[in-house]
């Protein structure tokens, strides 16, 4: 065989492998569904008034919205390290059903409605509650404050550090590990030089995923936190009272909904970065 067809060959083995035997009718709907998710957001872009958008974006109420978003989104990414490390090791260490069982209870706030998170926040630190009543004793009251955006945004963020991390970790698995214990390291010694940095893409990807969902958050927050200027109103609060006639203009909201846009795109590449770059 000469070199020409094998190199031919190969190349064709090549697209082959990559194509595979999928019936070419199915990227028909494939193209549908692309533009299903790429044209609404052309045309969000097509709405931007260009020669207002840094005047938009730096308008006071904007400024506020996205200096409070930011703000609560790190302290929620802050609370969500804090509390989702220790729940992906509890869950990558524990028996299958053991963890099957966490890891279902963990992906509740992907699936269920914002709205109704909010709802059930409401209904465990609310006045009425047994603990927002025995807070309210103390002078604590969470509903409708700053806080109550940081915990709204740490309920529905939690989910991504968690699920991302307990992956990496059941993916490094627990051989390193055995192998620092051997040599005499102790067990924080073998978390923080060992077991973390192991898994740290998977951990740095659930970072960021976690403080972009953070800063998206509408639902819980506007009903458990409500829509008050420079208090609970976020960039998606914002937006979502600018279309209603309310509050900023409808060409901020629209500078903010591309900003928020930005932010996402931002976050997908850093991510798929770090994977890439993730040893294998």
């Amino acid at each position: 065989m000469s070199v020409q067809a094998t190199v031919g060959l190969g190349a064709g083995t090549d697209r082959g492998e990559r194509e595979g035997f999928v019936p070419r009718v199915l990227a028909v709907p494939a193209v549908v569904g692309l533009a299903l998710l790429v044209l609404p957001l052309g045309a969000l872009v097509a709405r931007v008034e260009w020669a207002t958008l840094w005047r938009d974006v730096t308008s006071p109420e904007a400024l506020s919205a996205l200096g409070l978003s930011l703000a609560t989104g790190a302290v929620a990414t802050l609370a969500c390290i804090v509390l989702g490390v220790p729940l992906a090791l509890l869950i990558a260490r524990s028996r299958v059903r053991t963890a099957a069982v966490l890891r279902a209870i963990v992906t509740v706030p992907l699936v269920l409605p914002p709205m109704v998170g909010g709802v059930a926040m409401l209904f465990l630190l609310g006045r009425t509650s047994p603990l927002g009543g025995a807070l309210a004793e103390f002078g604590i009251r969470i509903p409708f404050t700053t806080a109550a955006v940081v915990l709204a945004q740490t309920f529905v963020a939690l989910p991504f550090l968690v699920l991302a991390l307990e992956g990496s970790l059941r993916a490094t698995g627990v051989g390193y590990e055995q192998a620092a214990a051997g040599l005499g390291a102790g067990r924080w010694t073998i978390l923080l030089r060992v077991t973390l940095p192991l898994a740290a893409p998977g951990l740095i990807a659930g970072i960021v995923l976690c403080f972009a969902r953070a800063i998206g958050e509408f639902g819980a927050t506007a009903l458990f936190a409500g829509n008050a200027p420079g208090v609970t109103q976020t960039m998606p609060l914002a937006i979502y009272t600018a279309f209603n006639g309310a509050g900023v203009s409808q060409g901020t909201a629209v500078a903010l909904s591309l900003l928020l846009l930005v932010t996402a795109i931002g976050v997908l590449l850093l991510v798929r970065a770090w994977r890439a770059e993730a040893p294998r």
